[in-house]
């Protein structure tokens, strides 16, 4: 990819795991076992083309609201990334990084990602942040008495020091697949000037092709962060 401006953080929106299970006539579980394999090659790909930081929307707050079968299906997938993906990632350099409430989660799989947050905290390479019980609106209400508890006034920029993602630069790219095109809260404070980018594809069956052409549109795109074309940025 000669001559294409990168984003330096991408967050993705893995959307269409059940649907692409019935279309299929599989059940759901069969989408998020899928949904869940893609995500390593898609995380892979992004790493391998020279992205910093990838933040990936796992599970919201909301989806906790879903029938306690599939939740469970969901946490055994928990447990089977986090108790493998270990050695891949302190392969590739990246630490990884869990974003939301995991409290709610069961002790086994908490231990887990405590372990693997643990032993790749000193990789450099990339960054993965993996959203679980996460909701961006609970995050900035959190957020909000956590700086209202310290007794003093915040700016954008010391307040960005209260969310998950701390000191993180925002996503660049937003891509959501599935083809709904909203954020679903994700990341809203964060995606304030991010570039947003939606496709049909469902993310089973979404491919470096794929995000190479999401990489290529951002590219393309003029950021003007407000202002006109032609003020410096």
């Amino acid at each position: 990819m000669k001559d294409i401006r990168l984003p330096v953080h991408i967050g993705f929106i893995m959307d269409g795991n059940g649907r692409w299970a019935r279309r299929r006539m599989r059940p759901r579980a069969f989408g998020h076992k899928a949904g869940v394999q893609n995500m390593i090659k898609v995380c892979n790909y992004a790493f391998e083309l020279g992205v910093r930081i990838v933040t990936v929307y796992a599970l919201s707050t909301e989806n906790l609201s879903r029938p306690q079968e599939e939740l469970d299906e969901l946490f055994d997938l928990f447990r089977n990334y986090f108790g493998k993906k270990k050695g891949k990632l302190l392969e590739m350099d990246v630490k990884l990084n869990v974003l939301g409430d995991v409290s709610v989660l069961p002790a086994d799989v908490q231990q887990c990602i405590a372990e693997i947050t643990e032993d790749t905290r000193h990789c450099t390479a990339g960054l993965l942040n993996i959203c679980i019980n996460y909701g961006s609106r609970q995050e900035i209400v959190r957020a909000v008495n956590a700086a209202v508890a310290t007794g003093r006034f915040v700016d954008e920029s010391s307040f960005k020091d209260f969310l998950s993602t701390g000191s993180l630069p925002d996503p660049d790219l937003i891509i959501r697949t599935g083809g709904e095109m909203r954020l679903s809260n994700f990341l809203l404070y964060q995606a304030a000037y991010s570039e947003l980018y939606f496709t049909d594809r469902m993310w089973p069956e979404f491919s470096r092709r794929d995000l190479e052409k999401a990489i290529e549109n951002f590219s393309a795109r003029d950021r003007r962060y407000g202002n006109v074309r032609g003020d410096k940025a």
